[in-house]
């Protein structure tokens, strides 16, 4: 019989429910207000009281109003169909709501059960199988969607029967099972699964080490992200965190791409939804949308319902990789849910940490991010969650708990700065601040010498020493005057200004710029380093300028021109030409 309870208090979102019955952390339950059930979320029980955070707006709720528990805790529901589309934390399918505000008490179904799939089998009668093992798999925009035995299933079961190649719903049954007891048990294409629960339906999660192409050349040269990874972009407001995110899901060498929103205005929402419908993707030549999924929570919506989208969308990611699949998941922004994660703490009046934070925010940013990762399945194939949040820190303060507490846990920090904006120089990710752990890993390291180069990695370390010497001896000139520093400096000073206009910046606007091989990174790194190691003779600070703006004007048609163009290969002879009038014999 399911618990019952009574509304005793009511703090916003936060209400207090005297139950009559056993109720459990996290579980779901509705309370009846005005005739509409709003769902809501069980945070902490004690005695025979139960809080919970509703996920809706709680006007008119009353002491005395009634609730009822279901004895499961949040879920997704899980299966073909959910690719292109629209959701809210709640999986709700906004596509399927009427009207231009959400009604509240208004759920919709996240799947289709009309749509018919064109099935293929994968098991065959007399398989032993467990939680997470491929049945079959139909064909989703493209990408082979597997329909594997249900996460919940625990121990090993046989394969009565897999039905024929052909056309099912998802609600058909598409195997049948015997469990230990012989029980025969039937799967279809549909499962649930709790979002703050993690899925570890996989043999082995090692240390990631694949280097993850994102076409962006101060990501993959000069701090790469790998397949699994974890990254995340702090920056203040027009810095161009959604700008670089959008490049980033675009052009990510990814098979899945979620988006989620957790909090962010509604107008940067609503410019997702208009925008990436629209999206080539530069793989397929397709649309983007057709392997993307968005996950839309605006900051005018209730707290809670924040709270949870990024959980939905992180639980949607581990199920994709489970198929074999890389999914590249994007949040934006997590300072957002650390808010809301705050001010639930808040009402609870838990004791607080730093800036009014939970005490334990540094945990729940861990366990969040340690979702993420490259796993090996238990058939040999591999499949990956990379995630990368961007953090909105009040006034671009990077010292603030949320950046402090996503740096314990992120392998990649991507600083963005307002120096570096102002100055128009995008990406506006700061070289010198800015880091990948990834690097320093033996495995990263072998497999980058195996497939680019075995000098690599000792190129990009030289040019991060060189930005880092420019810029000191920016600060020098700006308080000596030009001519108050040795010629050689300014040398040095314009070779780093190389490095920064030709490698890490990039315009995300044009469509060859846009996006940079590895192959063509890798020959532009090398004549960058080349230049570098080169010696010039200059009779003052003024033609070292004027050389170099030369050269980087060149370098600059090249980064506009096709690779190994004709344009492209005579700007590189013109470049040539120019190296030999200065350099040193």
């Amino acid at each position: 019989m399911a618990t019952k309870g009574i509304v005793k208090g009511i703090v916003s979102n936060l209400v207090t429910v005297e139950v009559d019955g056993p109720v459990s952390q996290n579980e779901i339950c509705y309370i009846l207000v005005e005739g509409v059930k709003l769902m809501a979320e069980v945070i902490k029980v004690i005695g025979a009281e139960a809080f919970v955070q509703v996920f809706e707006s709680t006007r008119g709720m009353k002491v005395g109003n009634e609730a009822e528990f279901m004895g499961h805790m949040l879920e997704v529901t899980l299966g073909p169909g959910m690719l292109s589309r629209n959701y809210d934390g709640l999986q709700n399918d906004l596509d399927k709501m009427e009207g231009t505000f959400l009604k509240r008490g208004d759920y919709t179904y996240a799947l289709n059960n009309e749509v018919k799939w064109q099935f293929k089998p994968l098991a065959k009668p007399g398989d032993i199988v467990s939680a997470g093992d491929w049945l079959g798999e139909v064909d989703e925009n493209m990408q082979p969607h597997k329909i594997m035995v249900p996460f919940t299933f625990t121990g090993n079961y046989t394969v009565k029967s897999v039905v024929k190649a052909g056309e099912y719903t998802i609600i058909d049954t598409i195997a049948i099972l015997i469990d230990s007891d012989n029980n025969e048990i039937p799967v279809n294409m549909i499962q649930k699964w709790p979002v703050k629960k993690a899925i570890t339906c996989y043999h082995a999660k090692p240390r990631p080490y694949k280097l993850l192409e994102t076409g962006v050349r101060t990501i993959d040269t000069v701090n790469p992200i790998v397949e699994g990874g974890t990254g995340f972009i702090p920056g203040p407001f027009g810095t161009g965190k959604t700008v670089l995110q959008h490049a980033i899901s675009k052009q990510a060498e990814a098979d899945i791409v979620i988006i989620a929103a957790c909090g962010e205005r509604a107008n940067e929402v609503v410019e997702i939804f208009s925008e990436f419908p629209h999206l080539i993707d530069p793989h397929t030549g397709r649309k983007l949308m057709e392997r993307t999924i968005i996950i839309a929570n605006t900051s005018n919506m209730p707290v809670a319902a924040r709270e949870a989208s990024v959980y939905t969308a992180m639980t949607i990611a581990e199920y994709y990789r489970t198929m074999g699949l890389k999914v590249l998941l994007m949040a934006d922004s997590t300072s957002r849910w650390a808010q809301a994660l705050r001010e639930m703490s808040n009402r609870l009046e838990e004791l607080p940490g730093p800036d009014a934070f939970p005490m334990d925010l540094s945990a729940i940013v861990a366990n969040f991010y340690a979702r993420a990762g490259y796993v090996e399945l238990k058939n040999g194939s591999t499949g990956s969650v990379t995630f990368i949040g961007t953090v909105s820190p009040a006034g671009g303060n990077l010292k603030e708990p949320v950046t402090e507490n996503t740096k314990k846990v992120a392998r990649c920090f991507y600083a963005l700065e307002q120096e570096r904006a102002d100055r128009k120089r995008y990406p506006a990710v700061n070289p010198i601040d800015s880091y990948s752990k990834y690097l320093e890993y033996p495995e990263f390291q072998e497999y980058i010498a195996e497939h680019i180069s075995p000098s690599w990695i000792e190129k990009v370390n030289e040019i991060k020493t060189r930005l880092l010497r420019g810029k000191e001896i920016a600060e020098q000139i700006n308080i000596l005057g030009d001519d108050g520093v040795p010629v050689e400096y300014h040398v040095t000073l314009w070779k780093s200004e190389l490095i920064d206009f030709v490698i890490l910046q990039q315009d995300a606007f044009d469509n060859i710029d846009a996006v940079t091989s590895l192959e063509r990174q890798e020959f532009m790194l090398n004549k960058v380093v080349d230049i570098c190691h080169s010696e010039f003779s200059f009779d003052g600070f003024l033609n070292v300028m004027d050389y170099f703006k030369r050269m980087i004007n060149i370098f600059k048609q090249m980064n506009y021109s096709e690779y190994e163009s004709e344009q492209f290969n005579s700007f590189n002879l013109e470049l040539d030409e120019l190296i030999k009038e200065k350099i040193l014999k």
